[in-house]
């Protein structure tokens, strides 16, 4: 086996290795579900900006494979469902998770 054979047949080993890791687990998202979910975070912490009544500074997002977690705090028990509503609509929300406490 010649030099360049061996340095072909690592360096494909490399590549392959690379693709395994790179490959998403339910626990970790691959690249372009890392991009979607922090497009729908952006998505949705515009919508709760826009809206007058929410306090959005003090709501935060997260999204993890399209399924979108609100915590944090409003200051009227009716704000919590407009809030969870907002996000449903956001394209690409697959289900919200719901930790927002009344002030």
């Amino acid at each position: 086996m010649t030099i360049a054979e061996r340095l072909t047949r690592t360096l494909s080993g490399f590549a392959l290795l690379a693709l395994v890791a790179c490959a998403p687990t339910a626990q970790r998202e691959s690249a372009g579900e890392f991009i979607d979910d922090t497009v729908i975070t952006g998505k949705v912490k515009a919508a709760l900006v826009a809206d007058p009544e929410l306090k959005a500074t003090q709501i935060n997002v997260e999204t993890f494979k399209g399924t979108v977690q609100l915590s944090g705090f409003v200051s009227a028990p009716d704000h919590v469902p407009k809030a969870v509503a907002l996000t449903r609509k956001i394209d690409g929300v697959k289900s919200v998770k719901n930790d927002i406490i009344v002030r």
